[in-house]
């Protein structure tokens, strides 16, 4: 087992890290900006280290401080966290060839899963179901008017190299193809420095299901049931539950085994995520996401398994510590994302936390690095905490819910805690009947 880690990362992700570190026994060293000294993990963290300025670039991304940094300390491991470098192969690569091991799959599976072409591929190959487009990049706006005689309209164009919704557009006739396609390469070399795009015909009122996976070297691999990630605004998730409305547990069986066969074949070792479109009974593989997500904590609180701890037995070379068929879903979880943005237009809202109080009680967890006085940079994400509810039921769930949000103060900055409550009072929301068009069409009425 590792002796002592670096956490590559900041807020709630580098605490939820930190904590499992401990309970493990393993020491862990903080690294971090200039502004961001005062954050909770910094504190809390056997050692700490600067990297950089406060800008990402200079700091979070800055591979040979973050080196330096794991060296100077005698880190045996680097955790990168979520976003910044943890789907980084020349990152993943580098620190192996640092002497220290990258918590996270082999760099050729980042790279493989990084392009979303040659994911798309490679798991129709193991037979995860796809959605009908191109075999490849669309090289031209004629050759995409072709493709869409066979998968049909509306078609959507998408970054080969992308993610969060960037370089993705629609159209809805052969009219509209060469605008669209011309924008989502522009979008494309913006965001990614890549304007190669690949086109799927576009569903239009799917769900957004996701298959959380975990492997071990020795050719073990389970997964933990589904997160419906539907609710989300500019393809970004706000509210993530399990299991899903949508989903049978026949439906929930075969997409788990199906997902579990084809990471076993990839000979995939890690924590991933296998992102799904859902409609009409019928899955189409997105994107797999070779890191710890996020909204991992939903996964955890109906299963009772320790993500991160698993993640981190596996990168040191041992065992799954659990069976399938040992693993019991129990009750109903949502996770709540309050980020530092109004509520309305979604504008960030940097800043300082006059007021502060979180909500308590059975079933209610929160992870947050956010504190009474603590300034929000305005150089990073705006997630500053998740509260995330547990019950024995869905009705139950909603219930706790809205007391829970009722009571979360967070005064001196905009959050987007009021539409949390709103949703959880709106009766699409409490009915589950809605899709990943549902927020952007209602948010008006809400």
């Amino acid at each position: 087992m590792f002796k002592k880690i670096l956490i590559a990362n900041r807020g709630d992700i580098a605490i939820r890290i930190l904590r499992t570190c401990k309970e493990m026994g393993i020491k862990s060293v903080a690294v971090h900006s200039l502004i961001d000294e005062s954050l909770m993990h910094v504190k809390l963290a056997d050692e700490s280290v600067c990297i950089g300025p406060n800008r990402s670039s200079e700091s979070y991304l800055n591979i040979s401080a973050i080196l330096s940094a794991a060296e100077l300390t005698n880190a045996d491991a680097i955790h990168p966290g979520v976003g910044f470098l943890s789907e980084n192969e020349k990152f993943a690569k580098m620190v192996s060839e640092h002497g220290m091991k990258f918590i996270g799959p082999d760099p050729k599976h980042l790279a493989q899963m990084g392009d979303k072409i040659v994911a798309k591929k490679t798991m129709a190959d193991l037979g995860i179901p796809v959605v009908k487009g191109s075999d490849g990049e669309v090289k031209s706006a004629e050759e995409a008017k072709e493709i869409a005689k066979t998968s049909g309209y509306p078609v959507l164009f998408k970054a080969a190299s992308g993610g969060g919704g960037k370089g993705m557009k629609v159209a809805n006739s052969p009219e509209e193809i060469d605008n669209a396609f011309k924008m989502a390469k522009s979008e494309a070399k913006a965001n990614f420095g890549d304007d190669s795009v690949y086109m799927e015909r576009y569903l239009s009122h799917p769900r957004h299901i996701e298959i959380q996976i975990i492997a071990d070297s020795f050719g073990n691999v389970v997964h933990l049931g589904e997160r419906d990630c539907s609710i989300q605004r500019n393809h970004q998730k706000l509210f993530e539950e399990s299991p899903s409305v949508a989903l049978t547990p026949e439906k929930r069986q075969e997409i788990g085994e199906i997902v579990r066969n084809a990471v076993r074949n990839l000979g995939y070792v890690g924590v991933g995520t296998l992102e799904f479109l859902y409609e009409n009974g019928e899955f189409f593989f997105m994107e797999m996401n070779t890191r710890l997500q996020v909204e991992h904590s939903v996964s955890e609180q109906i299963t009772g398994i320790d993500i991160v701890k698993e993640q981190i037995r596996i990168a040191s070379g041992e065992k799954l510590s659990i069976k399938q068929e040992n693993i019991q879903f129990k009750g109903h979880a949502i996770e709540f994302r309050i980020n530092a943005e109004h509520p309305e237009t979604f504008v960030p809202s940097p800043g300082k936390i006059e007021e502060l109080y979180f909500p308590g009680g059975n079933g209610v967890r929160i992870d947050s690095h956010i504190y009474r006085n603590y300034v929000i940079p305005p150089y990073y994400d705006s997630l500053i905490a998740k509260v995330i509810i547990s019950a024995e039921d869905r009705d139950s769930c909603l219930a706790k819910a809205r007391q829970a949000l009722d009571e979360l103060v967070i005064d001196g900055v905009y959050t987007t805690t009021d539409l949390h409550r709103k949703l959880v009072r709106n009766k699409d929301i409490l009915a589950g009947d809605f899709d990943i068009h549902w927020l952007e069409n209602n948010l008006r009425s809400l």
